[in-house]
């Protein structure tokens, strides 16, 4: 009697796990910074090209899509991971910690990458009896915002068109083997935000309030929470935080210039309508309390990502088959966001969250010096993603 893909899928995971913990690793030490993902790129697309699938458009100059085709009519099933790092310097002690001075895999997507390729390993090893067709999406730049849209404005859904989309984020904070999403909002839409503080300087040797951007940068900063303190969602909290701050040149000159960037983190528009008005009166009163102007800029967003409920209830049947159901729940609205939004918005689709947290505890924030997650995560995100999408095309 012939086996089906589920119940071959630990064997082929088994199969694959030695490339994928390689790659994993020399991805990690290799980190690259949104749309600079070159080396990044050359990796995943020459582990397609030996695996076998078929390499076609990508309308970006980083990250690469791969179709598959199996032997029997069926769905057409998208699944998608980031590729790119951040601008930390890590901390970490890992044998395989990055070589790039100030830039890191710092929320995972080296562990979504390795195991998007896991799952291209199992799925081209049971061609034969799989239904549909399955398309791989390597996207670069999530971190920046702008990734997602750039292969959509490229084309990418008119040359590849799918009946569904899905993907997993790693998450530090669940152990290995949890599998978590919900129906409807899962993460929050996200705002990029600049505030340009403008005074008159002067020397530190007589600095004054009146017109002093280092004490109004100073104040703004913390009480951006402010704007978001009334709004909820489901539960979860609206966030508004700096990420960035930046003023003077010398520390007996009081600058006539300050930046701030930072993101506003919202469940609806209306929520960040809201938040928007509440920021602008926020700068009405600092450039009052400080006799500075205060000029707000909006810069690139994301949408919320908003599971598909059918889709979304059926990744969850399937994460319980590979997992187990009691590792598997729907959870809250989460306040980080995901330019898959992007996606989920113009395919029915679901993401989901998938644990990777050591067991000794030190795996560290997300966005981090010292985030880490456990190996065993990537044979996690294969085996989970390959599994729904298996499952998702059957006619």
């Amino acid at each position: 009697m012939t086996r089906s893909f589920s119940e071959d899928l630990t064997s082929l995971l088994d199969q694959a796990n030695d490339s994928m913990l390689d790659l994993r690793h020399d991805l990690h030490a290799h980190p690259e910074l949104a749309f600079e993902e070159n080396r990044t790129t050359n990796v995943i697309r020459d582990r397609l090209d030996s695996l076998g699938w078929e390499r076609s458009f990508c309308p970006t100059s980083t990250g690469a899509v791969a179709t598959l085709k199996g032997a029997r009519p069926g769905k057409r099933v998208m699944i998608r991971a980031d590729i790119d790092g951040l601008p930390v310097q890590e901390e970490g002690i890992a044998s395989f910690a990055s070589v790039n001075p100030g830039v890191m895999h710092a929320c995972g997507h080296d562990v979504h990458t390795a195991g998007l390729l896991g799952v291209a390993d199992v799925l081209s090893q049971r061609r034969e009896q799989l239904a549909g067709e399955f398309i791989l999406l390597f996207q670069p730049a999530e971190e920046s915002l702008g990734g997602a849209r750039a292969m959509i404005d490229g084309g990418v859904l008119e040359e590849h068109r799918a009946d569904f989309v899905i993907g997993a984020h790693v998450t530090s904070l669940a152990p290995v083997g949890f599998v978590g999403t919900k129906p409807g909002i899962m993460m929050s839409e996200a705002r990029a935000l600049t505030v340009t503080i403008k005074g008159k300087g002067g020397h530190g040797a007589m600095a004054s309030v009146d017109g002093n951007v280092v004490l109004a940068v100073s104040h703004l900063a913390p009480r951006l929470g402010e704007v978001v303190a009334t709004l909820s969602y489901e539960g979860t909290n609206c966030a508004c935080s700096a990420g960035v701050i930046h003023a003077g040149t010398a520390n007996n000159v009081v600058p006539r210039t300050a930046l701030l960037r930072g993101t506003l983190r919202t469940f609806t528009p209306e929520q960040q309508s809201t938040a928007l008005l509440g920021l602008q009166s926020l700068l009405v009163d600092i450039a009052s309390q400080f006799a500075v102007s205060c000029t707000l800029e909006l810069g690139e967003g994301t949408p919320a990502v908003r599971n598909d409920a059918d889709v979304a209830m059926k990744v969850l049947a399937s994460a319980s088959s590979f997992v187990g159901a009691a590792n598997v729940m729907q959870l809250p609205p989460a306040s980080p966001s995901d330019d898959i939004s992007e996606f989920l918005n113009r395919i029915p689709g679901s993401y989901m969250f998938i644990g990777g947290a050591k067991p000794d505890g030190s795996s560290g924030m997300h966005h981090s010096p010292d985030f880490s997650v456990d190996d065993a995560s990537c044979r996690a995100v294969a085996g989970v993603l390959a599994q729904c999408a298996v499952d998702l095309a059957q006619p």
